[in-house]
């Protein structure tokens, strides 16, 4: 009888843990086509930073429903921002984030929407970022350019993307230590952007490594500086900007996942899951090597910290340039 009765206890126990285990550890898996919204025109960087995602985690097999790329373009990251804050409890919608979503928000009162409103999944890389000029530019190294630009202020131009990015900023932070003038013209695409560089209607473009690429390797695209506190391997005969006498501080480009606010703890893990495997893939691997990124794997509360950290920075870095910050 005394047998009986433990077994019993036993067996209650165990349903009792299975039940448990059911309520607590449900798992959420896509079941319909999943967004993912980004805050520029096709062609831009992280419209093709995205869109390279997406095909590689089809390849390897780590989602099992088509990812869609949405551009909500304007206002900077503003418009996209807006879009998955809308998205509310969404399961089905992501964003991929830059650096302009943390400094957007710093300079613009209409904002209504922060980095910290949305829910973090993962930081995947730091880019770099150089200065190219057209391979017919008279400008071989950025002392010719500025020294071009002191001689006719405001005559050159530089296209670009929103006016609180990382292309912009550093443009005022090299103006402001060198004295020298020159326009800057924003985009809505980095198609447009890069169109207008090559086709000489700009002189000179702020860019990372995996927009311009294609067009270094074709020879239209001739980089006169890095902005990066090291030479970058593909481009070892192209010295920083610090080299050539500017010192100025480097801002930096994270680029990453994140959520519409009040994700679910499941839709977060799968997530989390999805990226920890794709960030071990072969695939991920040989794209970073190509794209001159450097490894920023971060999740959970050091992704949090990562951000707040960030807004300090850039909220300094936006003073440091003459940048106006409302919050």
């Amino acid at each position: 009888m005394k047998s009986k009765v433990i077994l019993l206890s036993v067996t209650a126990t165990v349903i009792a843990a299975i039940s448990l285990g059911s309520a607590w550890g449900q798992e959420f898996k896509p079941s319909k086509q999943i967004e993912a919204v980004v805050h520029t025109g096709p062609g831009g960087g992280s419209d093709l930073f995205a869109r390279a995602i997406a095909e590689m985690l089809q390849k390897e097999k780590l989602i099992s429903q088509r990812m869609q790329v949405v551009n909500k373009s304007g206002g900077g990251s503003a418009v996209a921002m807006s879009y998955l804050a809308e998205k509310k409890g969404d399961t089905h919608t992501i964003g991929f984030f830059t650096g302009v979503w943390v400094t957007n928000p710093l300079t613009t009162k209409e904002a209504t929407v922060t980095i910290k409103d949305l829910t973090p999944i993962v930081r995947l890389v730091l880019e770099p970022a150089v200065i190219a000029v057209k391979a017919d530019s008279p400008y071989k190294n950025m002392k010719d350019f500025i020294e071009a630009a002191k001689k006719s202020p405001n005559q050159l131009r530089q296209s670009g993307g929103s006016v609180t990015g990382r292309d912009n900023l550093m443009r005022l932070l090299i103006q402001k230590a060198t004295g020298a003038q020159w326009t800057y013209i924003s985009f809505p695409s980095g198609g447009e952007r890069l169109s207008n560089l090559l086709g000489g209607h700009v002189q000179m473009m702020v860019i990372e490594p995996q927009e311009a690429g294609e067009q270094i390797r074709a020879g239209n695209l001739r980089v006169i500086a890095s902005l990066t506190e090291k030479r970058l391997p593909t481009l070892a005969n192209v010295p920083t900007i610090k080299e050539q006498g500017i010192d100025v501080t480097i801002i930096p480009q994270a680029r990453g996942v994140v959520a519409p606010p009040a994700a679910s703890q499941a839709v977060v893990q799968y997530w989390e899951g999805v990226f920890d495997r794709f960030a071990k893939s072969a695939s991920w691997k040989q794209y970073v090597e190509q794209n001159q990124f450097e490894d920023g794997y971060l999740t959970g509360p050091a992704l949090n910290k990562f951000f707040d950290g960030l807004t300090v920075q850039m909220r300094e870095v936006l003073k440091e340039a003459g940048a106006k910050v409302v919050r």
